[in-house]
């Protein structure tokens, strides 16, 4: 839930997140210029501290001159307590058509410094004397996170092989995809993935997971492609782990802006599906992972509008990435979140927001809730307003009509977030519906749909859900695995409850509690701002 700033046209791109030491790394893009890769700390991976940037783009001439794409950062396994970071580049000499891949080196994950790489400055041959000595003096003679020095003996930048990918711009596409590296180590080998394209095939099918082996302390040499499903343009942004006896891979198709995932008992055999292998929502993209001390974390940015993924983009708090015992993947709630409950309001007092009508009422026994609506909609809100909340229970629908939640309404207006739950069908959809200015006509009604997620129950009518919303993030689980994972701010606080509408809608087990407002704005990661209200970080 931080951004670059609103005011500005910079906002997040792919990330990258590593846990050393008990802080979280945030390597990430900043777009649309993609000049330099950002850097930023946390302890608790919810507050954010900018430090100096990573890397910037190469000076004229160089290969990555033009612009930085995806990174990924792991542990030196040549130079234990060293760390490498490999890095997506395109040159002004290609006019950014043909992607390459970089590597930097750190000591301490605040240093880097890149490769040397085999790539000569062809600029200028026939520019005037002087102006040859002056190029002469500035050549690169030791590396820094801007200069990579040349040297024919390295192997960076690295590019796609034309034995099994796409490699020359003069092809149909015109434009040469082999970006977004992953590193994977697995005893003492190691392989290099990024986001390439199969040489045959389909034009716009042709997306894989590139493969390249380290065979000699960074040295690579390529391979068959990792997975070739021929159904995507690109397979962006992949990882690969192993878990339990099964290899998990993880990319973002550009197709709907959806973080999917595939596995295999071995590398060697074929790729699998299962019957649903999206793991997160439309908006949610370019995911990555990473291990800290409980587990593996699941870190994505999310951007509202799948056609401009260049503004307005926003990171949101990452997702505990599990492995069910029939071997499919859920994401659960980050802990931090939880972490910060602070009370519990009193869920038996509650009204109905559309007032008293004789075909709606409730009843409640014991820790249940009973909420019905003979005929039209009736909303069934607690008393206190919220904001930030962590609401947690059974529900169960009798009869034929609709359900869902609705949170932060407007008690007067009824503005605010209706989450529709589809129990039946397994189908949530979260929408944000408010009054429009006065005297502006047919645009007084505004409505938008903001997210829709998907889920198989068990008992179709009988689902275990839970809500958070932290400010601008917003979440829902089903039986304890994230289906909705969105940012949105049209709604700040109001009330929080249910919706029925012919039916009867039973709610059991229910908890709702009061959740610390973050103590960081949407977009601190430019500004530095936090709550004047709140203490300091």
């Amino acid at each position: 839930m931080f951004s670059e700033s609103a005011w500005s046209r910079k906002s997040i791109g792919d990330v990258d997140v590593i846990y050393h030491d008990g802080l979280y790394h945030l390597f990430h893009l900043v777009l649309p210029n993609h000049d330099f890769i950002a850097h930023a700390i946390s302890d608790n991976a919810l507050n954010w501290r900018r430090v100096d940037n990573a890397l910037f783009i190469g000076d004229p001439g160089g290969w990555d001159d033009l612009m930085l794409w995806t990174m990924h950062v792991t542990p030196d396994p040549h130079q234990p307590g060293h760390w490498r970071m490999f890095y997506t580049g395109v040159s002004r000499r290609d006019q950014g058509k043909k992607q390459r891949i970089g590597m930097a080196f750190s000591k301490d994950l605040f240093h880097w410094q890149k490769a040397d790489v085999n790539w000569e400055d062809q600029r200028g041959h026939d520019d005037p004397e002087i102006v040859q000595q002056i190029r002469k003096k500035l050549a690169c003679s030791v590396s820094n996170n801007i200069k990579a020095k040349q040297n024919p003996e390295s192997s960076f930048p690295l590019e796609p092989d034309d034995a099994h990918y796409e490699s020359s711009v003069d092809e149909e596409r015109n434009w040469i995809s082999f970006r977004d590296p992953f590193y994977f180590r697995e005893e003492d080998q190691g392989w290099l993935l990024m986001a390439a394209r199969t040489n045959e095939g389909p034009l716009v099918r042709r997306g894989c997971v590139g493969l390249m082996e380290e065979f000699a302390p960074n040295q690579f040499r390529a391979l068959p492609p990792l997975h070739a499903p021929m159904m995507y343009d690109d397979i962006e942004v992949p990882n690969l782990f192993h878990i339990d006896g099964d290899y998990y891979l993880i990319g973002s198709l550009r197709e709907d802006a959806k973080i999917r995932y595939w596995h295999t008992s071995h590398l060697d055999q074929p790729w699998r599906n299962y019957y649903d292998n999206v793991l997160l929502a439309q908006g949610n993209y370019a995911g990555r992972i990473c291990q800290d001390d409980q587990g593996l974390l699941l870190w994505n940015f999310y951007v509202r509008d799948p056609h401009d993924r260049l503004t307005n983009n926003i990171l949101p708090p990452p997702k505990r990435l599990i492995r069910r015992h029939n071997g499919q993947l859920k994401l659960q709630t980050y802990e931090g979140i939880i972490n910060r409950i602070v009370d519990t309001l009193d869920a038996r007092c509650l009204h109905t927001l559309k007032g008293t009508r004789d075909e709606s009422y409730f009843c409640m026994l014991d820790d249940t809730l009973e909420l019905i609506s003979q005929a039209g909609f009736q909303g069934f809100v607690f008393d206190e307003e919220v904001n930030c909340f962590r609401m947690r229970c059974r529900v169960s629908m009798k009869g034929a009509g609709k359900c869902g939640l609705l949170c932060r309404i407007d008690d007067e207006t009824h503005d605010g977030y209706y989450l529709s739950l589809d129990l039946m069908k397994g189908i949530a959809q979260f929408r944000a519906w408010k009054t429009g200015p006065l005297k502006s006509g047919e645009h007084m009604m505004q409505f938008e749909s903001l997210q829709d997620g998907f889920w198989r129950a068990v008992e179709p009518r009988d689902v275990e859900v839970q809500m958070v919303s932290f400010g601008s993030y917003h979440e829902l689980s089903i039986d304890g695995n994230v289906i909705l994972s969105l940012a949105d701010a049209n709604f700040s606080s109001g009330m929080l409850g249910f919706y029925v509408e012919t039916a009867s809608l039973h709610v059991s087990d229910l908890e709702v509690h009061h959740i610390k407002s973050p103590t960081q704005t949407d977009d601190h990661l430019t500004t530095g701002w936090r709550k004047h209200d709140e203490e300091p970080e």
